[in-house]
């Protein structure tokens, strides 16, 4: 199985790129200033069914193509995971505010809520988490998206997911040392 992975231009995609691996799937890794043409060419050419967006340092409209594929992909019942940035960018293209978060949070452990389904399935509840970010999504009553985690301490959302496709987002790094089942989660997704 081949695993799209979007590069948005940060360091924790390698960490991404090798829980891929670990899991038996082949990591191909585009970053997020190819055009959309290129990438669409890269899915057909290897059969590619899930696609990962990473983190990256920007805000969603600056995420280069990212949002692009999100909106052609969803439409080919293609399995969607952001991480962090790519969480947000999910959130973004279906019509979620993306604030600022309410503390600055570079390295922080939270414990989170979560509903234990889909890639939560399976995972510790609460589950200790690791997170990076200066944004997240609001307002996520647009209906096509649910929230399916809360931090505990600022009850800011972690976890997302669409109500009619297999689209996935999380605000915290499941590929951080740090998060519990973290490669657990990768490998529900990949599982899907």
């Amino acid at each position: 199985m081949n695993v799209l992975i979007v590069d948005n231009i940060d360091s924790f995609v390698y960490n991404i790129v090798q829980y891929v691996g670990i899991l038996g799937a082949k990591p191909i890794v585009v970053q997020n200033n190819v055009n959309l043409g290129y990438i669409a060419e890269i899915v057909k050419a290897h059969e590619i069914e899930h696609i990962i967006i990473s983190p990256g340092p920007k805000t969603p409209r600056d995420a280069g193509v990212t949002n692009e594929l999100i909106k052609e992909f969803c439409n080919d019942d293609k399995k969607i995971l952001g991480v962090c940035l790519g969480h947000q960018c999910i959130g973004y293209v279906f019509g979620a505010r993306v604030r600022n978060a309410r503390e600055l949070r570079h390295g922080k452990a939270s414990l989170v809520k979560h509903n234990g389904a889909n890639v939560l399935k399976g995972l510790k509840n609460p589950l200790s988490v690791v997170r990076y970010h200066s944004l997240v999504l609001d307002d996520v009553k647009n209906g096509s998206l649910e929230v399916t985690a809360r931090s505990l301490d600022d009850d800011e959302i972690m976890a997302i997911r669409h109500k009619d496709k297999d689209i996935f987002g999380v605000q915290f790094h499941p590929e951080s040392i740090l998060t519990e089942d973290g490669l657990k989660l990768i490998k529900n997704f990949v599982d899907m």
